[in-house]
């Protein structure tokens, strides 16, 4: 029976009304299921842990102080068992919640919020390294879109690429109603593995692994 903590990340306004609005999927769509997430934990026992990333006074994004900065509202009302600040993309960087998780006997970290592939990846990543279970709640997370240098993508195909991957070896992927199925019913979300996961691929495109 997996031991859970709700990781609600960076979930502040700059994300909404600020200059990074989340595209993909619409925040019409994941706020609400965040939302449903933390009320789904507050009602199983689940710890929510409320994530909040701080920028120097002054920069253009996550100023500390300025509105951007700020929860958003309906995630400042609901609560939280622990509030984390942090100035790193992980939420283990620098902060308290690798000792907070070993006290409270956490096994399981479920993840939702922004953005699903800068501080979520980065916190899945290390927490899967720690040998925690990790689950994502795809519906409940979501992208922008970037363009450099080295190319340009969509908010969607980014979403879509870093949950394939988080459920290939980091994570099982999932939805805010079937995690809470999962919750009431105390059992564990499974992820997938690399060889399957490049192998249904593979026979899908026709190129069969060697034998």
């Amino acid at each position: 029976m997996p031991r859970r903590a709700l990781i609600v990340i960076d979930v502040q306004n700059e994300y909404f009304t600020g200059k990074m609005p989340i595209e993909y999927p619409p925040v019409q769509q994941s706020l609400p299921n965040i939302v449903q997430a933390m009320k789904v934990a507050r009602e199983s026992g689940v710890p929510v842990v409320v994530v909040q990333h701080d920028v120097p006074a002054g920069a253009p994004i996550f100023a500390v102080g300025s509105d951007g900065w700020q929860l958003h509202p309906e995630i400042a009302a609901l609560g939280a068992d622990l509030v984390i600040n942090k100035k790193l993309a992980s939420s283990f960087a620098g902060t308290v919640l690798a000792q907070w998780l070993a006290d409270n006997e956490i096994d399981t970290l479920t993840i939702a919020g922004y953005m699903t592939h800068n501080c979520n990846a980065s916190t899945i990543i290390e927490a899967a390294h720690m040998g925690l279970a990790v689950e994502y709640l795809s519906d409940a997370t979501g992208s922008l879109p970037y363009e450099n240098a080295a190319g340009s993508a969509t908010a969607e195909e980014i979403h879509r690429i870093f949950s394939v991957v988080f459920h290939s070896n980091f994570a099982a992927v999932t939805t805010t109603r079937e995690w809470a199925d999962a919750v009431s019913a105390r059992r564990a979300l499974a992820k997938d593995n690399i060889y399957l996961s490049n192998s249904r691929a593979r026979e899908r495109s026709g190129r069969a692994a060697p034998v």
